[in-house]
């Protein structure tokens, strides 16, 4: 069936991408505290990091909610460390409105950043010819375009934009509050859509599209996939070297 590829790897990779930002972001911030001893400087040198993912993130809050004619309040950019314990990097505060515009706004950041890493990925990194590479050579043609790659000049700086916005794209949990009954309204949609009858015709003529969005999605939480993988190993391996020679833990 059409998109249902899409689907099972959008369901496949977001668990993994979770899990893996969790990950990958408690090892700097552990590196940080091992090295400063002072949670206050690891945190703004944290803060620092992922600053251009998190002017990002924020930025999609505020601009959605004008779009969608919500009014906003304050907007920082400053970390806060919450009741819970975890961090807030950022807020933008938002006025009480329908769970629907609750949901686009709280949905912004990730729309934003698929799109920026999506953008980097293919005229940047250039993923796609990476991929036609391997398809067509195996590894030698794959690691001749490595190569290329890093050889560029702007390359890191890329790879930095590319890892900061995919790690600070996924919404905060208060980002999801509205999204239970907004997946209930497009499932109910749905389940309409099915019971008179044109599903057909809707995917007859908008199969192709839903497809095609759906395995570009796909693709950039691939990319962000294997971002996180090649940079969680040495960041396990910094934390425990500082950690062993320091002879502090983090707890």
């Amino acid at each position: 069936m059409q998109g249902l590829g899409g689907f099972l790897y959008l369901f496949l990779f977001f668990p993994p991408l979770i899990y893996l930002q969790r990950f990958l972001q408690r090892e700097i911030q552990s590196i940080f505290l091992l090295i400063t001893r002072q949670a206050e400087i690891s945190t703004a040198l944290f803060s620092l990091l992922f600053l251009p993912g998190v002017l990002l993130h924020e930025t999609s809050h505020y601009l959605m909610a004008h779009l969608l004619g919500v009014k906003t309040g304050g907007f920082s950019l400053i970390p806060k460390k919450m009741d819970n314990g975890r961090l807030q990097l950022g807020y933008v505060e938002t006025a009480k409105t329908d769970f629907v515009r609750d949901a686009l706004i709280g949905a912004a950041p990730l729309i934003a950043g698929c799109t920026a890493v999506a953008l980097i990925g293919a005229f940047r990194l250039e993923i796609n010819a990476l991929w036609e590479s391997y398809s067509q050579g195996g590894f030698s043609s794959l690691r001749e375009a490595l190569e290329t790659l890093f050889a560029q000049p702007d390359f890191w700086l890329w790879f930095y934009l590319t890892f900061t916005i995919s790690s600070t794209m996924m919404p905060s949990p208060s980002d999801r509050k509205a999204w239970l009954p907004f997946l209930a309204l497009i499932a109910t949609s749905i389940g309409l859509i099915l019971l008179l009858g044109v599903g057909p015709w809707i995917m007859s003529h908008f199969g192709n599209f839903i497809a095609s969005a759906l395995e570009a999605i796909s693709v950039v939480f691939g990319i962000t996939i294997l971002i996180h993988l090649v940079l969680l190993p040495p960041m396990w391996v910094i934390r425990k070297i500082i950690s062993r020679i320091l002879g502090y833990q983090v707890v």
